[in-house]
């Protein structure tokens, strides 16, 4: 959406959980209605589009952005962003693994072994864990037994739980934040161990601040978005 000057009233939710602006139905860019699956996320979507000021912002709306990618998006590309998902997943984040300095070594077995292990034990999911940096497909096992819980995921779950995966750098980690097996504050705190481990030994500038502070807000957005799609 590009911004523009605010055109109308009256923001309501429809009977079928669509937008209306002064009566009218919102559409997505690609001219699909914009309807929600539940009323709680139509409800926070509508929100958005009454806090808007003389002009519409769109970096403020971000529910309604994930909505749209959603409907344009995901809804006509499920299958194929389900094979990059699990592509993800063979080159998972919590897989590889520092063998120094010993005390990097400990934090990421702290925080990224329960979630291999959360992997292992609530999906049924062999993932394998390699010391370095060089690619080690994960075994035929792990990701058959990966994928239907991610080919289960609605549209709206998945473009959520796709931005989740890619802003952790895991999909283990974005698929134990959809089934709430990790609180988003510890996932986000897992998901950074190497970077925060950079920060404490050598100081952080405020661009990359900034930045960070930048991808914490999506982030905690996409988590309430998977939430409210389900409410």
């Amino acid at each position: 959406m590009t911004a523009r000057r605010r055109f109308y009233k009256d923001v309501t939710v429809t009977d079928d959980l669509g937008i209306a602006l002064d009566g009218r139905p919102v559409k997505t860019p690609m001219k699909a209605p914009l309807r929600l699956p539940t009323r709680a996320l139509a409800d926070a979507v509508a929100v958005e589009w009454e806090e808007q000021g003389e002009e519409i912002k769109p970096a403020t709306m971000t529910l309604t952005k994930l909505a749209n990618t959603a409907i344009d998006r995901v809804a006509v590309q499920h299958e194929a962003i389900v094979q990059e998902v699990l592509e993800y997943a063979n080159s998972d984040l919590v897989c590889y693994r520092t063998d120094r300095p010993s005390d990097l070594v400990a934090l990421q077995v702290k925080d990224w072994d329960p979630i291999v292990d959360w992997a292992r034990t609530a999906l049924d999911a062999p993932f394998e864990v390699t010391d370095g940096i060089i690619h080690r497909p994960q075994p035929e096992a792990a990701i058959s037994a990966f994928a239907p819980v991610v080919q289960g995921l609605t549209d709206f779950e998945l473009a959520a739980f796709y931005s989740i995966m890619t802003l952790t750098g895991s999909a283990i980690l974005a698929m134990m934040l959809t089934r709430k097996a990790i609180a988003p504050e510890a996932g986000w705190t897992a998901a950074h161990v190497d970077e925060d481990y950079q920060i404490d030994h050598w100081g952080q500038d405020d661009e990359a601040r900034d930045r960070r502070a930048g991808r914490l807000a999506e982030f905690m957005t996409c988590c309430r978005f998977m939430e409210l799609a389900r409410v």
